[in-house]
């Protein structure tokens, strides 16, 4: 019997529905605190606007000089592509154009104060923003973000900045993920009134300045280990205490290698996510250890399999296939482990070195330039236990080896804690935008 006087099935669905997603937004407004309101952007205090950046801003975009036109490069301009663009000033170019190329092409020269978001680009390029620190042209995957008079740049800078992962969701889908300037100029910003944008962008600019901070004093410690380095493994440099002659060490001869052997090899669906036998990659290596937290893990027969590869402490690791001689180091072992076939492990012969020091050789410009020798000319992507028969470098007596790594093992520690630092004020800068940033906490 049909319904005369009622709705029909797809009728009562969508008044179903439409009633669902009715009660869904009001129970949404009754956890909204007085005071707030719901936006595009989230819950916001209810003396804010929105507006979108096409209402305070021009956008534009930039372009690139033809590179069949020598005239048009190297000049005075600098020109900035994607990969300068990363949340912050940009005070530099690492190419520069002529004001030929300016003028024969679609790039603009941008003033200072103009903000930069990349449309597209590899890996997580696409929605990084930036505010130029010096006037600078752009090629054209950059969108220019010309402020209209009395918008505060940092603000804005800090506001798209945490906006960054919405951004990016924004963009076209097909082939390849773009941003266009149609998106920039929708794309929507929360403003409190002007004197808590100065007080939010002052606040979270001093951290970025405090970032700023740390990381020029990670880079000069950075390049301190590697003078120290140079000095220490060469000999140019020693510790007091110490003299006496220098003795070769060929790898091949005082070192033992192992590597999963071919028929041992592992197919994927052995990498298991859980499990109590690691399974170290070249791929887990950070800053010379391992990373312990990223590892797989296999199953115990296949640990068993082999004891030549079965880890210890103070094992010396080198890559043997992709990337080629990425170097790690064990300590703090915490349970069986075991290689893939992409890694070589490296011990002591009768003690004839002390494997930390070795770790510090492998991973200094002594190596590098031994791995340059044996790829020249090659597309080379493996390493044999063969080509370590013509590695060699001079070493001390393991007294004073043991002295060298422990120098540059507290400059790593050094490092590492500086690291540590950064990490977690950035962690902070994070937690201050979505409390500042949304008006959870208000400075005014």
């Amino acid at each position: 019997m049909s319904k005369q006087h009622g709705c029909s099935d797809n009728s009562q669905s969508a008044v179903n529905e439409a009633s669902a997603a009715y009660r869904l937004q009001a129970g949404k407004a009754a956890l909204i605190k007085p005071g707030y309101k719901m936006t595009e952007v989230g819950v916001i205090p209810v003396d804010w606007d929105i507006k979108h950046v096409g209402d305070f801003a021009d956008v534009g975009s930039g372009g690139t000089p033809s590179r069949e036109k020598p005239a048009y490069w190297g000049g005075s301009i600098p020109w900035v592509t994607t990969s300068q663009i990363d949340f912050g000033v940009i005070t530099e170019a690492d190419q520069f154009i002529t004001e030929e190329g300016l003028k024969n092409s679609a790039a603009k020269l941008l003033p200072t104060g103009t903000l930069l978001m990349a449309l597209y680009g590899q890996g997580k390029t696409r929605g990084k923003v930036g505010v130029l620190g010096i006037p600078a042209a752009t090629n054209q995957a950059c969108a220019s973000i010309a402020l209209h008079a009395g918008v505060l740049p940092e603000f804005v800078l800090h506001f798209l900045t945490s906006r960054y992962e919405a951004i990016r969701n924004s963009s076209n889908t097909g082939g390849q993920e773009n941003l266009n300037g149609n998106i920039v100029k929708g794309t929507s910003v929360a403003f409190p009134p002007l004197p808590e944008q100065r007080a939010i962008a002052a606040a979270l600019s001093d951290v970025d300045a405090l970032l700023d901070g740390l990381e020029r004093l990670i880079a000069k410690k950075r390049d301190l280990k590697h003078a120290a380095m140079q000095q220490l493994l060469t000999g140019q440099t020693r510790l007091p205490g110490f003299s006496g002659e220098w003795s070769k060490i060929n790898v091949a001869k005082h070192a033992k290698l192992n590597a999963r052997i071919g028929w041992q090899a592992l197919t994927t669906e052995e990498y298991l996510k859980n499990g109590t036998h690691f399974l170290v990659t070249g791929t887990d290596f950070v800053d010379g250890r391992v990373n312990w937290v990223t590892c797989h893990y296999v199953d115990e027969w296949r640990y068993n399999q082999d004891r030549n590869i079965q880890l210890k402490n103070c094992d010396v690791l080198l890559t043997k296939d992709g990337t080629i001689g990425k170097v790690g180091y064990v300590d703090g072992l915490p349970g069986p482990a075991t290689l893939n076939s992409g890694v070589f492990v490296i011990r002591p012969v009768q003690e004839a070195f002390v494997p930390l020091f070795l770790f510090y050789v492998l991973a200094s410009q002594i190596f590098d330039d031994f791995l340059a020798m044996i790829t020249a000319g090659s597309t080379i992507v493996h390493l044999y236990q063969k080509d370590f028969v013509g590695f060699e470098f001079l070493a001390p007596d393991t007294e004073e080896q043991t002295a060298i790594a422990a120098v540059l093992s507290d400059m790593d520690a050094e490092l590492a804690a500086l690291e540590a630092r950064r990490d977690k004020t950035r962690a902070l800068k994070q937690g201050m935008m979505q409390e500042l940033l949304t008006g959870k906490t208000r400075l005014l």
